[in-house]
């Protein structure tokens, strides 16, 4: 959750929202604010955390494994209409990169904002090139996008 937090600047630069939910009890968010994030982030966890203590939420969203008891870490990418663009869930032990979850929102953004016209390729950033789906493009991407643009 800190490395959330070290993200909530630029989250809140994107118009995003965030959640997190656990099957902890608000108490313990409260101690765990107090006496671990707070450290590492000063002010701890910025954004509301919900505690899903039967874990029904978790099973709603398919992260719930009940042999463990837990919520397994997982990210959804809800739009403003309430449609799920993006998951990616976490085997427990797994950590998330939040500079890919900033990044998706910003495709999932630009997409929205293209009215689907547009779609952005493997790795895009802000201001690199995009694909326009169409019969056209079918079996010609090649000429339009190339995997080496990956690492620029």
């Amino acid at each position: 959750m800190a490395a959330v937090a070290a993200k909530a600047e630029a989250l809140r630069k994107l118009d995003t929202d965030l959640l997190a939910i656990s099957i902890d009890t608000v108490f313990v968010h409260k101690v765990w604010q107090e006496t671990e994030l707070s450290k590492i982030i000063p002010g701890g966890f910025p954004f509301p955390m919900g505690w899903d203590q039967e874990g029904k939420v978790g099973k709603l969203y398919g992260v719930y494994a009940e042999e463990l008891g837990i919520n397994l870490r997982g990210t959804f990418l809800i739009d403003p209409d309430g449609i799920i663009r993006i998951v990616q869930i976490y085997d427990a032990p797994i950590g998330r990169n939040y500079d890919e979850l900033v990044r998706m929102i910003e495709a999932a953004q630009y997409v929205r904002e293209k009215g689907g016209t547009e779609a952005c390729p493997a790795n895009w950033k802000p201001g690199k090139s995009t694909l326009k789906p169409s019969s056209e493009l079918v079996g010609k991407i090649h000429e339009f996008w190339n995997p080496s643009e990956l690492d620029n």
